[in-house]
């Protein structure tokens, strides 16, 4: 006899066309937006969709040799997740990752993940008064199912970043170079490059963590320079079980390292974003005795002047490396700065009629960082489109909401990043405010009301023209250097314009007023005024005096410790 049971049924997952909250990407916004809707009882009833096979975002698709994080790693992790086991002062993108995967496997994310599922069109629909999502499934068996289907959504997160989209140079003969190509955010790692004539093109972050990393394997290693980058040592080390056991089991410490972190990058604000400050020359006098120390010596002082930067210090992104310019005083190491004139069969021909024979060509250029959303095509209210609403530069009200895209907020939007310090910190914080936005949309549902909510276009305007006006006297804005801060008119639109601890201070909170409210719960979320809630305080709290009592306790039980164990194992 067949059992009369049901189907199957899910609220939330695989098996429902009808969501909450849509969030597009599980890099570590997505997955602190998600964990923070769990921890504050905002439901369950949300979906990830992440068009590649695994979490983690920038530290899923950039896995290329030398891959690593230019802040220290006890600042690279979220508040409320703290890892005391880090095994170097700067992780690598291995063990970041796992750190991603491991907070996605704690929480349960995985079951609100769709996984090679690529977002390519998201419409709000006046009819319904939701989000559109239209979904490309990018999986092969998935596929079959069928190529295409929609979902709707009363909420839509982007947590697609600025790094996602790799950009490559618009270079005449690119289609003709019969060897190997790939992108730094796509490295494949079934070519064997090991004596093979390599070129690489960029000169930034990512080649600078690159060239160290494959140079002794090559035959040779070409570096195509436009223009030098202002480098810092690293200073990199491995932290040792003694330290990783104190700050597992005396979190003070482990809390009071990460505040000393965040300090000393706050205190350097100044020297990166105005260029007339002293501590502005101090860091540009520390590059250059970076580099005389690597390359000192007259034979090398042609190499000294190619890699000298002819721009304002932090301009462009810093480079923080122990080795990079060690890697280029190789001798099979050469560095090319003439332009590039085309490719062609063989390899690349520069202007002035040198050419160099080469069997791969790496491209590390970096990302389409100042098209925020590309290539999803986005329509809010009246069917505006987000191309035609950011026609003059992509713009946000504190980076995280867009005018006319009702119930929709962003991470790592435009202006938020931070030149100088941990991007967990503003995600963090976008995070915490784009849950006060559900809260209120979620709430209003459950009473069996309804809350649309948008910023003001007057809002976002004066918002922004007071960005950009301090903007406007940094040094990102020297007309000297090009830059994936600026877009092609010029304006910086990705960079924020002062510290992290005056953002994290800007976005913890809601004025209500800056909304356009509707719905029949518009009235009474207007009447709430100002919603707010507790900062992440990261920066140092506890007195020297604290501290210092803090360390004898913690450096006795350690001891203990470790005396136990060894009485143990004897």
């Amino acid at each position: 006899m067949i059992e009369n049971k049901p189907a199957p049924t899910a609220s939330y997952g695989r098996k429902t066309n009808s969501v909450d909250v849509a969030i597009i990407g599980s890099g570590i916004s997505g997955i602190c937006t998600a964990i923070n809707m769990i921890r504050r009882n905002q439901g369950q009833n949300f979906v990830i969709f992440e068009k590649g096979n695994h979490v983690g975002g920038t530290w899923n698709d950039n896995n290329y040799p030398g891959c690593c994080c230019d802040v220290k790693s006890h600042l690279y992790s979220l508040s409320f997740e703290p890892k005391a086991d880090w095994s170097r002062e700067y992780s690598g993108q291995e063990e970041i990752h796992q750190y991603l995967v491991d907070l996605a496997h704690k929480y349960h994310l995985y079951k609100h993940i769709r996984f090679n599922s690529a977002v390519s069109e998201a419409r709000w629909d006046p009819i319904t008064d939701k989000w559109r999502l239209e979904i490309t499934r990018l999986g092969g068996k998935e596929a079959e199912i069928g190529s295409h289907y929609a979902i709707h959504a009363d909420f839509m997160v982007s947590a697609v970043g600025q790094l996602n989209v790799p950009k490559y140079p618009d270079l005449k003969g690119f289609g003709d170079f019969k060897g190997k190509i790939m992108h730094s955010a796509r490295w494949d790692w079934d070519y064997d490059l090991r004596g093979k004539r390599v070129g690489i093109v960029g000169t930034g972050a990512s080649a600078a963590q690159i060239i160290p990393a494959i140079s002794a394997a090559c035959k040779t290693l070409t570096v195509f320079q436009r223009t030098p980058s202002w480098v810092l040592p690293r200073l990199d080390k491995p932290i040792g079980r003694f330290k990783q056991q104190m700050y597992k089991h005396v979190p003070l410490t482990r809390r009071r390292h990460r505040a000393s972190i965040m300090d000393v990058r706050e205190n350097h604000f100044l020297a990166g974003f105005d260029g007339t400050s002293s501590e502005h020359d101090v860091v540009t006098r520390i590059s250059k005795q970076h580099m005389l120390a690597q390359l000192g010596g007259d034979s090398r002082a042609g190499l000294r002047q190619k890699l000298t930067p002819n721009y304002p210090f932090n301009c462009k992104r810093i480079v923080l490396s122990d080795d990079y310019y060690l890697a280029l005083a190789q001798n099979d190491v050469f560095l090319e700065t003439l332009a590039i004139s085309k490719l062609s069969a063989q390899g690349i021909s520069m202007h002035g009629g040198s050419f160099h024979e080469l069997d791969l060509i790496i491209f590390a250029t970096g990302f389409r960082t100042t098209q925020f959303m590309y290539p999803i095509k986005v329509f809010g209210s009246k069917g505006i489109s987000l191309e035609d609403i950011w026609s003059q530069g992509a713009q946000a009200y504190l980076g995280i909401t867009v005018q006319e895209l009702p119930n929709f907020a962003m991470l790592y939007g435009p202006n938020t990043n931070l030149a100088y310090n941990s991007l967990i910190l503003p995600i963090e914080a976008q995070s915490l405010y784009i849950n006060a936005l559900i809260s209120a949309v979620r709430g209003s549902k459950a009473q069996g009301k309804t809350l649309w909510l948008k910023p003001r276009p007057q809002v976002v305007r004066e918002y922004n023209e007071h960005i950009q006006k301090r903007l406007a006297v940094s040094t990102f804005a020297d007309s000297s250097c090009t830059s994936w801060f600026k877009n092609e008119a010029g304006k910086i639109t990705n960079n924020w314009c002062d510290s992290a601890i005056a953002y994290q201070k800007r976005t913890c909170f809601v004025d209500w007023s800056d909304f356009e409210l509707s719905g029949t719960a518009a009235p009474e979320i207007q009447k709430l005024g100002v919603t707010r809630w507790k900062r992440v305080v990261e920066e140092t709290t506890v007195s020297g005096t604290v501290l210092g009592l803090v360390g004898l306790v913690a450096i006795g039980s350690c001891i203990i410790f470790f005396s136990l164990i060894r009485y143990l194992t004897i």
